[in-house]
């Protein structure tokens, strides 16, 4: 069965950094690329950094150069360290194939402030 489980968003001011993990179980992420995904209050959910089994990575262009995403195969994580917040990067974070399975985990909440 597949499970995602986020952890590591909290509170922080802008210019600041968190970092972000996901532990995955089941097969989704054994040959997926795996990715991290936001949605912030009243918008769609959004695909910000994705990695491949091989590890090249992609990001969306609102992040590039302040976030960057690993995975780690064998222990089934992915995660995301997140420099330079703004706040514009409240949102809560999710982490999922790509693309998305139909499985997604709670998330978790990233709160910026100004």
């Amino acid at each position: 069965q597949v499970q995602l489980v986020e952890s590591g968003g909290g509170l922080v001011q802008a210019g600041g950094s968190l970092r972000l993990s996901c532990v995955a179980s089941g097969s989704i992420f054994d040959f997926n690329a795996m990715g991290w995904y936001r949605q912030a209050p009243g918008k769609q959910r959004v695909l910000v950094a994705r990695i491949i089994s091989g590890g090249s990575t992609n990001y969306a262009n609102s992040v590039k150069g302040r976030f960057t995403i690993s995975r780690d195969n064998a222990e089934k994580t992915v995660a995301l360290f997140m420099n330079s917040l703004k706040p514009e990067d409240t949102a809560v974070y999710y982490c999922n194939a790509v693309p998305p399975s139909e499985y997604w985990g709670q998330g978790t909440q990233v709160t910026v402030s100004s």
